[in-house]
């Protein structure tokens, strides 16, 4: 586990490229408990910053960037200049205590260890700050994204949001929760970008890699997806958030 959560570096281009970026009323909605104003955000797991940008496109905030993985963070820095990054994970933060209003996470809690996480993002927290938790996942009810799940094999994230399985702990109170379905028109080499980008494919052996790219091809085959044509990916973006405790 601990491999596959911090394979992502390697992949930096095909996980900016392959991965869609999070809607902004979702991202919105986890900062609305806070008051109006200039807001300090701490994006944890920030990768190459697709969370930091959307976060940074609100206004009043500034962010701190924070992963575990100095490739993404150098992606980062080369896509959003001038963002303070500090390697780290959720679970050991290089941060003073109360120094930010909020901490997000977007794609990334389920790599973290839950009560201890939620114990040193509360310790960076003021009181009354938020935690914020978003995933974007493939829309499985469809047909042919289940069968694209089913060659590229589900992942954490997938598994803990369709079992229900989010969880925070002391600091914070109870999570709320909110879901947006929306689609992302995806070419088919955005598409093997995606499945590259993924930590089951990033740490597999090269033939498992081989198969996983000669089964999409065959679904998009069948699909009648040519070459610089499109598709329309249906996703659920699937929001968290819980306010820290006094």
């Amino acid at each position: 586990m601990v491999e596959r959560a911090t394979s992502f570096g390697s992949e930096t281009g095909s996980y900016e490229k392959g991965r869609p970026e999070y809607p902004a009323e979702a991202v919105q909605w986890l900062l609305e408990p806070l008051p109006a104003g200039d807001r300090a955000v701490v994006d944890i797991g920030a990768g190459t910053g697709k969370l930091t940008r959307a976060v940074l496109a609100l206004g009043s905030a500034t962010v701190t960037a924070v992963d575990p993985d100095p490739q993404m963070l150098d992606a980062l820095r080369g896509k959003t200049p001038g963002v303070e990054t500090v390697t780290g994970t959720a679970e050991e933060l290089p941060l003073d205590d109360a120094i930010a209003d909020a901490a997000v996470l977007g794609q990334a809690w389920h790599w973290v260890e839950p009560v201890a996480a939620s114990a040193e993002i509360g310790r960076v927290l003021r009181p009354g700050g938020v935690l914020g938790l978003i995933w974007n996942v493939r829309d499985d009810r469809t047909g042919w994204v289940r069968r694209l799940t089913a060659i590229m094999h589900g992942s954490p994230a997938e598994e803990m949001i369709a079992s229900n399985a989010v969880r925070v702990a002391s600091p914070f109170g109870p999570l709320e929760e909110k879901r947006w379905e929306w689609t992302r028109t995806m070419t088919r080499a955005e598409l093997h970008a995606m499945a590259r980008s993924r930590s089951y494919l990033i740490t597999a052996p090269e033939e498992e890699k081989d198969r996983v790219a000669r089964g999409m091809d065959a679904l998009f085959d069948e699909l009648g997806l040519a070459e610089g044509g499109t598709l329309e990916m249906p996703y659920v973006t699937a929001a968290y958030r819980a306010v820290r405790g006094s």
